[in-house]
């Protein structure tokens, strides 16, 4: 509806620990160098459910009501001044990055450890920055990348997680003919099989407890899939001979996959830390005498347009992820969907604007 011009969009609002709201805010018209965007479609990431569900992770907690996601994708409905590159009704997935461009991380290039990131959907700062679930949303034309025609707007919404996982593949340096172990095969564990594999990865193996979510890194490009719950050995073989993986990624942020992979990994070999958590154990003796590599992996930065274009033109296919839709009126339904793991991958609210 409109009221004297004025256009109005449905926001999911998260107020406290599951006090998730559906409510009406005004939009503004998009300004110098911005779009409107009617958003499609919205995926919910591990941090938005633990906003959700434990009011934040670590430190960084939920301190004033806001609007979650950062991955989403969005029709351009109209162009402020100065705008060109893009075309009305064309689909755009969102960069929820903005890096401000003149700290001394970003002169050095380092945009992901900018000093005052405005990062969409988060609550690391104060005020948080709001996110992308809601039926209409302006942002700066530069965030918006063009998703092309093959791909439908849930595919383009996943350009962000597969983003993060083209850096972590990044991190861990050319990977044609490796051997590479993925630890934890939710959302984030199956993208980076895809990097992993795009990457030119000979083997791929995967770890989890749970069987849907190893099937789906099956269809990703999981060459074996172990279920640790299941078979508790099952990656004994990899661990003769003091280790046989070349690279592990590890994305299950617990601990022991974590201690599992120094097992399995060979000496001098790679650990590329996705998953995040609290404090845990590290067996220290065996990341010293095998003279391991343990980095971390953080967001991304260029690698949102090449995640783009990969979506884009399918040359990875992330459809085997999305395993559920949900309208923004069923928000709740669709986080606590989300939270069950035994069924759910990457959970994505749609929208319908309520004005055209």
């Amino acid at each position: 509806m409109r009221a004297g011009g004025v256009r109005h969009a449905r926001v999911a609002r998260l107020y406290d620990r599951r006090d998730l709201r559906v409510e009406v805010a005004e939009i503004a018209a998009p300004g110098e160098g911005e779009v409107l965007l009617k958003m499609a479609a919205g995926g919910i990431c591990g941090s938005d459910l633990h906003y959700y569900q434990d009011g934040g992770f670590g430190p960084v907690r939920v301190q004033e009501p806001i609007i979650p996601g950062h991955e989403a994708s969005g029709h351009v409905a109209a162009l402020g001044a100065g705008v060109s590159g893009l075309a009305i009704g064309e689909l755009v997935a969102v960069n929820p990055s903005q890096p401000c461009g003149v700290c001394r991380f970003c002169r050095e290039g380092l945009n992901i450890h900018c000093l005052d990131m405005q990062f969409m959907g988060s609550a690391m700062r104060r005020p948080h920055t709001q996110g992308m679930f809601r039926d209409w949303l302006v942002v700066p034309a530069v965030q918006c990348f063009a998703a092309g025609t093959l791909v439908a707007a849930g595919e383009a919404a996943c350009a962000e997680p597969l983003a993060v996982c083209l850096h972590a593949a990044a991190q861990a340096g050319d990977l044609t003919g490796k051997q590479v172990l993925v630890t934890g095969a939710g959302p984030i564990g199956a993208l980076v099989v895809a990097a992993a594999r795009h990457a030119g990865a000979a083997t791929i193996v995967v770890t989890d407890l749970a069987d849907a979510a190893l099937e789906r890194a099956k269809a990703m490009g999981a060459t074996q899939v172990v279920n640790i719950r299941d078979d508790p050995q099952g990656l004994a073989w990899y661990e003769v001979d003091k280790g046989q993986f070349d690279v592990v990624f590890e994305c299950s942020a617990a601990e022991p996959a974590l201690r599992g992979a120094i097992a399995a990994v060979r000496p001098r070999g790679l650990i590329v830390q996705v998953g995040v958590t609290g404090d845990i154990t590290v067996p220290l003796s065996a990341l010293v005498g095998k003279e391991l590599r343990w980095i971390g992996s953080q967001r991304f930065d260029d690698e949102f347009a090449s995640a783009v274009e990969l979506i884009g033109e399918r040359r990875i296919d992330v459809r085997p992820i999305i395993s559920h839709a949900f309208p923004i009126e069923d928000a709740v339904m669709a986080f606590e969907q989300a939270g069950d793991r035994t069924a759910a991958c990457k959970v994505q609210l749609t929208f319908m604007p309520i004005d055209g």
